[in-house]
């Protein structure tokens, strides 16, 4: 399934490249970030500065007991726990934007909001099809589609993610095809899974994604070097 062809201005001529798989533990349980919490990441080929961040998506728990952040990071969707590449970023801790406060453990209030829901709700049943929760995506994620036919990418919003019964978590994006009423909502007939669409590469953060769309000649040089991994 691919969604129709989106505005000229988001796409932009580049080369091929391979698909790359990952995979994260399991989850059980989302609860979305809502206060602009973020992540900050070191990068060692950063000369301008030490650290970035980026907001958090939502906090998870783990079929382990583990409660940690959770973010788009590359073409996975990931525990900022485990982004342990020192090329590509290092997580560090987190951050509060409005305080400037910097701390190394998750909120107690999302620990608490997550730990109650998953025993209140049933546990999940371990099946790929069922659908546990469908949040929205609030942090202006994009999702990167690249046709290998065309020798173009394509960038989408992705509207919301889908916590499954087997753990594992997908993008949704919008089928323009399919599109029936607005405004598009979670768990509208149009969206299907990024995962699906075999032009799926990479996950990028709102600010980035604008660069690409007007053809930043940094940005689009970066993408190229992405691509060519």
């Amino acid at each position: 399934m691919k969604p129709s062809t989106p505005n000229d201005s988001n796409i932009i001529q580049l080369s091929d490249h391979k698909k790359t798989h990952s995979r994260d533990a399991p989850w059980i349980r989302l609860a979305t970030e809502n206060d602009g919490l973020a992540i900050l990441y070191a990068n060692k080929n950063s000369r301008s500065k030490n650290f970035y961040s980026m907001r958090i998506l939502c906090w998870g728990l783990q079929s382990d007991g583990t409660i940690s952040a959770v973010v788009p990071w590359m073409n996975e969707i990931a525990s900022c726990t485990q982004l342990n590449d020192s090329y590509y970023g290092e997580w560090q801790g987190y951050f509060d934007p409005t305080t400037q406060e910097l701390f190394d453990e998750p909120p107690l209030h999302k620990k608490a909001e997550l730990e109650s829901a998953a025993t209140f709700f049933s546990a999940p049943d371990g099946k790929p099809n069922t659908i546990i929760q469908e949040i929205p995506d609030n942090i202006g994620t994009h999702v990167m589609l690249n046709s290998h036919d065309d020798n173009h990418l394509i960038l989408t919003d992705v509207l919301s993610w889908r916590l499954y019964g087997d753990g594992h978590l997908d993008a949704m994006i919008i089928d323009e095809s399919l599109v029936t009423e607005t405004p598009i909502l979670p768990g509208d007939p149009c969206l299907y899974p990024a995962s699906e669409n075999p032009e799926f590469r990479y996950f990028f953060q709102r600010h980035i994604a604008n660069q690409i769309k007007s053809e930043d000649p940094d940005a689009l040089a970066a993408i190229t070097l992405l691509l060519d991994r």
